[in-house]
């Protein structure tokens, strides 16, 4: 080292720059370049300090980075060095404040694929194989800086063989904290009754396991899943009785994407290897019983190196559903794993490496639409549109359905995981955990904290135990504004017509929405017209059973719907006892809901159950059926007057109209979205509007979106694509809401 003070550079690096080989990759363009200095993790990056001037350095930087790697600034600065090096070298991490990005989990990279499944290699058939392109990250990180010794990988010290390659700036695997091999890593083991198997044997046992249709509980990065033989009637089945999931798609895990479409492809060979939801024509050989009554299959390609060497093993789709009890979170520990899925599994294939978070599979369709948010993209950041700038931390709750927490600070906001429904048992611990994970990770303290306007809701009720006067959005606002957000509308883009369609949301005066028309900018909400409140037989009874909303439909439109053909799948009912409820207003509240309708219509088709075994049902049979309809003309409308859909004339054309079932569910579908289109339309045109965004839960209905676009052809529609339609995105809604407020309310 030298003594004398000579000028330099230090260029600051911000994005997701840290678990992904970008250090060494600095290393080796200084190297190339014969620069002096060093480069360093900290919490707010990769600072890299170069002695005198740093040339063409930083285009290169951006021209070449790793493959998970995202530089969203560089900022330069001038520096003097008073000890400045005689080379380039790799210095020790800095812990400070957490401003970086997180890296999501990523599926095996091909160098490693190659490894595992090439005889003679140190690493040939090990299940838990990884670079500084792949593997574990979120699930395994205990604090910032990611370093291996505030990972769950601290546990197993290397071995000279992988210590080499750890210190070496030149090797893939230099700093890639995960690292592991067959010597020092994690190993994994197969349990059944009070047989323990090893290893390889441990592969060989679960695969002989699955060949016999038994139903085998698996550990992966995120949590457990649960696997049968996809091919297998019986096998389905028994895990579909053992697991109290009796119509619920299961996902499939195959072992290549042969006859897949392309798009369908590129998503699955992605780093964030979703479940793809996917025409179910397009896949063959599968069990009858692996999406009952729907049109789409959810398949995924091997994740991890297990999951690789398993269905290289296997040879044939497998189900692979997550491992846990109905009303419950997935398992992450192997003791929950035996204890809760011991009426479940028949065995389980387990490992000795601690998941230190629960994260789910995210599932997108092949159009690229995202449908949930988890494992591959969390917890990539949001940059938030212009005007969203130096904005103070704050905590935004999210709903009690499909929930997930934001995070927003700065001009950029990190979105959890998909947490699920927070009324089932340990999912509110879970997201205790998940909440308190990101907050160290990021060393975010909110000063805000915001949440649904639903006095009811669990995440509304922790908010206010965090603050005794949080901030309070309004449900559907949040909807649009996310979808907004998403869309990277400016602050002072102006107001747009929103149309926010799901089962049910607080909305202003207490009213419980869920068709809405609305006029908003991300901080101000009016509703301009809807579906009309209808009531809601039974409470939250009405959402699980569909008949109820069936006869409240008729009884507030259809006078003489006794009359009808279709009255006989209300007359086996205790319609009676419901329709007196609903006179008197007794538990019978009303609510605007899209979810709702669709549930009496497919009750009206003979195509609901008696009781909804997962959200939705009845509303993705109806959206399967009417995909089927073989001509688009009929003579069903749903016209507005008085800013509310005419539902007595949509109830009496489509039951007088005497068509095939696929043709009838077809023609809601279409009159629904005309209907709201044209409303939509005459707002906007009124306001002088040429933006119309679509949110809520419904719009994941793909026909629905397509009448939507279809009908609206000629205004700027704007849909959400990478973030869900549905409750996935409300927190994310909540915070821009919140941080328009305070911005609105700055000097």
């Amino acid at each position: 080292m030298t003594s004398t003070a000579i000028p330099g550079v230090q260029l600051h690096i911000r994005g997701k720059v840290q678990g992904v080989g970008f250090r060494p990759y600095v290393w080796q363009l200084a190297q190339q370049a014969n620069l002096k200095g060093d480069v360093c993790n900290t919490g707010n990056g990769v600072v890299v300090r170069i002695a005198g001037s740093e040339g063409d350095f930083v285009e290169r930087l951006y021209a070449q980075c790793p493959p998970l790697a995202a530089i969203h600034s560089v900022e330069r600065s001038e520096i003097v060095w008073d000890d400045a090096p005689q080379d380039f070298i790799i210095v020790q991490s800095q812990q400070c404040a957490m401003d970086t990005q997180i890296v999501p989990d990523a599926a095996t990279c091909p160098a490693c694929l190659e490894e595992i499944t090439t005889p003679g290699n140190r690493r040939y058939r090990y299940p838990f194989t990884n670079c500084t392109h792949c593997g574990p990250r979120l699930t395994i990180i205990k604090a910032m800086p990611y370093d291996r010794a505030w990972t769950v990988m601290a546990a197993f010290p290397l071995c000279p063989d992988c210590e080499r390659e750890y210190r070496n700036p030149l090797d893939r695997r230099f700093h890639a904290q995960p690292l592991a091999c067959p010597v020092c890593g994690p190993q994994i083991f197969w349990q059944q009754g009070e047989e323990t198997v090893h290893r390889d044997d441990a592969l060989a046992t679960a695969v002989a396991a699955l060949r016999r249709g038994e139903i085998v509980a698996i550990k992966g990065l995120g949590g457990m899943h649960l696997a049968v033989d996809a091919r297998s009637d019986s096998a389905v089945m028994r895990l579909r009785e053992r697991k109290q999931r009796p119509a619920k798609p299961l996902a499939v895990m195959l072992a290549d994407d042969a006859g897949l479409p392309e798009a369908a492809r590129a998503l699955l060979h992605t780093p964030a290897a979703p479940v793809v939801l996917v025409e179910a024509k397009t896949v063959s050989g599968l069990s009858r019983h692996i999406a009952p009554d729907l049109s789409e299959v959810g398949v995924m390609l091997p994740a991890n190196p297990l999951q690789h060497l398993l269905l290289q093993a296997f040879g044939a789709p497998l189900v692979m559903t997550s491992g846990n009890l109905n009303g419950r979170p997935p398992a992450i520990t192997n003791q929950q794993a035996r204890e809760e899925l011991a009426d479940i599994a028949d065995g389980w294939l387990l490992h000795n490496r601690d998941i230190n978070q629960r994260m789910d599979d995210s599932v997108v369709r092949q159009s690229g639409e995202v449908m949930r948010r988890a494992r591959g993209y969390v917890p990539d950041a949001i940059t938030l549109p212009p005007g969203f700038e130096a904005l103070p931390p704050l905590l935004a709750m999210g709903a009690d359905l499909k929930n997930t927490f934001c995070l927003l600070r700065g001009n950029s906001a990190v979105l959890s995981q998909h947490l699920g429904d927070l009324t089932e048992e340990r999912v509110p611990e879970q997201w205790r955990l998940a909440l308190k994970i990101m907050r160290d990770l990021y060393d975010f303290t909110p000063t805000r904290i915001v949440v649904d306007a639903h006095p009811a809701y669990i995440s509304s009720q922790m908010g206010y135990e965090m603050n005794a006067s949080p901030e309070v959005v309004l449900h559907h606002h949040a909807h649009a504004a996310a979808c907004l957000a998403e869309h990277l509308w400016p602050l002072d883009g102006g107001p747009v017509i929103a149309l926010t369609l799901d089962g049910i949301g607080y909305g202003a005066n207490d009213q419980l929405w869920g068709g809405e028309c609305l006029l908003v900018d991300y901080a101000h909400c009016e509703r301009v017209g809807g579906l009309p409140a209808v009531a809601l037989p039974g409470g939250d009874l009405a959402a699980r059973q569909p008949w109820r909303n069936l006869l409240a439909q008729w009884l507030a439109f259809v006078p003489e719907w006794q009359t009808y053909p279709e009255a006989s799948i209300l007359t086996s009912h205790p319609w009676e006892v419901v329709a007196r409820a609903i006179t008197r207003q007794l538990n019978a509240p009303l609510a605007s809901s899209t979810g709702r309708l669709f549930d009496a219509v497919a009750c009206a088709l003979g195509l609901a159950p008696d009781r909804q075994s997962y959200e939705g049902e009845a509303a993705c049979r109806l959206e399967a059926l009417a995909l089927q309809a073989t001509t688009t003309a009929h003579p069903v409308t749903m016209p507005f007057s008085d800013n509310t859909l005419d539902m007595a004339t949509f109830w009496h054309q489509w039951l007088n109209w005497q068509a095939p079932a696929a043709e009838r569910a077809y023609a809601f579908h279409d009159a629904l979205a005309h209907g709201f289109a044209d409303m939509a339309r005459h707002h906007a045109r009124q306001r002088g509007i040429n933006t119309i965004v679509l949110s809520g839960g419904v719009l994941h209905n793909r026909l629905l979106k397509a009448r939507f676009a279809h009908h609206l052809a000629d205004v700027d529609v704007r849909f959400p694509m990478q973030l869900p339609a549905g409750d996935g995105a409300v927190s994310f809604g909540q915070a821009v809401v919140a941080a328009a407020r305070w911005l609105r309310n700055q000097p």
